[in-house]
């Protein structure tokens, strides 16, 4: 009989570098068969399309092997990935599970604004927890913006540093696994600085990671088995260099329901605060994503520069998206918060391209579209609306 399939849920806040990792993972698996979804704050999928284009060239190479399994990605744009409002999610996953005999794992990337409860709440509904099993909860963190102090929740900041450290530490207290990213180029003393303030803020998380070049080995992230039953933490842990919080030898709960709906595992069930997943989005409406086109090609150079102009003069935290540049190359565009980077794009041929010339997600707090898209045209010289 074909046991159920685990699912590993990967969260982060905004431009954590999600997306990056779990791209580098698809070439790392091998004959492993998986089924990536992943969701997005927008009306188009960037993110998907990079998986896409990861699993493409992996097939071959050295990492990925000349018999890489498949790779199912499914995008979820717009709302959030689990919530109430989502209707395609049990659907999906249920679709998965008629399949089960050419799946081997479930990668579910959620939008940088979710909480990862949702997922792991709806896991746990009959009509999956039949089919499916968490097999861990990672929440991938921007170390330079941690160490900066911008993701912290501050009672005298403004509106959008309350929303922001509000949300990351919720995400924190979710993760089974933190996994410290853009942690190139720093020193021991500040790796040590980020595990304090991540321990400090989530002391339940049981292992901490270090994802050097942007890369992180897939033996700490997948098949970890976390909450299944039947194994302490140090053997679950022997896959890699993970270390565990006191009392690793618990045992979690065959029956989950018996703690609480979100619990996970035999640990205590986890402080969610005030509210959780949907309620909590409820209660603070003000995260907002929008798309801006373009038909024209572009100056990229002149772009960022007004990308970042944008960002420091309006409350935008992410921008990612696909421009056509002068040379008629397609040129990937990400920026977080005023740091915008570009590139052009590796085998774009096989990656769908945006219908127009330019093609750029906004995700913010409260944020104004029009003001955004006058920011850029007047910047670029180009037609943004």
């Amino acid at each position: 009989m074909i046991g159920r399939i685990p699912v590993t849920v990967v969260s982060g806040f905004l431009g954590s570098g999600k997306t990056t990792l779990l791209c580098d993972l698809l070439g790392q698996r091998r004959d492993l068969r998986l089924a990536v979804l992943i969701n997005e704050l927008g009306e188009v999928s960037i993110d998907g399309a990079l998986a896409r284009g990861s699993a493409l060239r992996s097939q071959g190479s050295p990492g990925g092997g000349g018999d890489s399994g498949p790779v199912e990605v499914v995008d979820f744009a717009q709302g959030l990935i689990a919530y109430a409002e989502d209707a395609k999610f049990a659907p999906t996953l249920s679709e998965l599970a008629r399949r089960r005999d050419r799946i081997d794992h479930v990668l579910i990337e959620t939008s940088g604004v979710a909480l990862p409860t949702a997922v792991m709440a709806r896991l746990q509904e009959p009509q999956l927890s039949a089919d499916f099993v968490l097999d861990a909860a990672l929440t991938v963190v921007d170390v330079p913006l941690l160490l900066s102090g911008e993701l912290e929740p501050a009672d005298r900041a403004g509106a959008v540093a309350k929303a922001v450290g509000t949300l990351f530490e919720r995400q924190l207290e979710q993760a089974d696994v933190v996994v410290l990213n853009k942690i190139d180029g720093l020193g021991e003393r500040q790796l040590l600085e980020a595990e304090e303030r991540v321990r400090k803020r989530a002391p339940g998380v049981r292992f901490i990671e270090l994802a050097h070049d942007a890369r992180l080995d897939a033996r700490v992230a997948l098949g970890l088995k976390l909450h299944q039953p039947g194994k302490t933490a140090l053997e679950r842990a022997a896959a890699g260099p993970a270390v565990p919080l006191p009392g690793t030898e618990w045992q979690p709960l065959a029956d989950h329901g018996r703690v609480d709906g979100h619990s996970h595992s035999g640990l205590s069930a986890h402080a969610h605060g005030l509210s959780t997943h949907t309620h909590f989005h409820q209660q603070d409406p003000g995260w907002l994503s929008f798309v801006l086109r373009s038909g024209e090609a572009q100056d990229v150079a002149r772009l960022r520069q007004a990308i970042a102009h944008a960002a420091s003069s309006e409350p935008l935290l992410r921008c990612k998206g696909f421009v056509t540049d002068e040379a008629g190359a397609s040129v990937l565009v990400q920026a977080v918060r005023t740091r915008v980077v570009s590139g052009r794009v590796p085998g774009a041929q096989a990656l769908p391209g945006p219908a127009r010339a330019g093609e750029l997600v906004f995700i913010g707090y409260h944020l104004n579209r029009a003001r955004v898209a006058s920011i850029l045209t007047g910047a670029t010289g180009a037609i943004w609306r």
